[in-house]
């Protein structure tokens, strides 16, 4: 399951906020030292839902905004930073997570890989980890199937210090496409059963572009069960190769530095001798 994930590379860290007004995105203006991150949310559960999102810091105030499309029509849309902030290393799961086979992946089984709630994107009142099923403080999806959501929160220093650790999940799923949240689609959510699965299953995920892999493989629900990475991550070996490739450049343009003086003088000592036989 690791060896699948651990194949990131470096595309960027941190952008300036401009960079999403070209994806819908209004980034608030930053403070000397404030960081922004763009998320790119991809489908889960071939739900086709997608969209983008940012995360902006500001000392320990964070705004999240969110754009996406392909949910439910009218329907909440449970939302959560899921993650760690103790460096595990958790990703996005994709389809080969259903381990129960039944062609639905539920949050239970991608919880594995993505990780406990963090903080719940609630659009009002508090964003603990136990307001991740408060459906009625969710943001809704118009009749186009699309969520805009902005908020700004206060945020602990481990999540300040992490924010690349975590990523956004949304949930929600139409299993059986008729417009709407049923136990007709896939019965009842392992997590609640007094909602459908298709509400708590996810519909998208997505991760810090560029984030770096945690200090730890997945190794259990925010257990630190992992052992430590001994081998180089991809980001390292970038870094190496980047150096040695700066090196042998530096070396090239030194040689060819040493040949070109080596000349001038051998031309000069020609020409002197030239003057003096004259």
């Amino acid at each position: 399951m690791i060896a699948k994930r651990t194949g990131r590379l470096v595309v960027v860290a941190a952008v300036p906020a401009a960079v999403f007004l070209t994806v819908g995105l209004s980034g608030p203006a930053l403070a000397e030292g404030g960081k922004a991150y763009q998320i790119d949310l991809a489908q889960l559960n071939s739900s086709g839902s997608r969209g983008t999102a940012m995360l902006s810091l500001k000392g320990n105030q964070l705004t999240v905004q969110i754009e996406s499309e392909g949910m439910v029509p009218g329907s909440p849309s449970a939302q959560h930073l899921h993650g760690s902030t103790n460096g595990h290393d958790f990703q996005c799961p994709d389809a080969s997570d259903d381990t129960n086979g039944d062609g639905i992946l539920s949050n239970t089984e991608a919880t594995v890989d993505y990780g406990d709630i963090n903080i719940s994107l609630t659009t009002s009142g508090d964003t603990q980890a136990t307001s991740g099923l408060a459906v009625e403080r969710m943001p809704v999806a118009n009749k186009q199937g699309k969520v805009s959501y902005k908020r700004t929160i206060t945020v602990s220093q481990a999540v300040v210090d992490h924010i690349k650790d975590l990523h956004i999940v949304q949930h929600g799923i139409d299993r059986n496409k008729n417009g709407k949240y049923d136990f007709e689609g896939a019965g009842k959510s392992e997590l609640d059963p007094k909602l459908p699965q298709e509400a708590t299953a996810p519909t998208n995920c997505g991760m810090v572009m560029g984030a770096s892999v945690g200090s730890l493989p997945v190794g259990g629900i925010e257990t630190g069960g992992g052992a430590p990475q001994s081998a180089a991550t991809p980001e390292t070996a970038i870094t190496g190769s980047a150096l040695a490739l700066s090196a042998a450049v530096a070396g090239a343009a030194s040689g060819a530095l040493f040949v070109a003086r080596r000349r001038a003088a051998s031309v000069r000592v020609r020409t002197e001798g030239m003057g003096a036989a004259a």
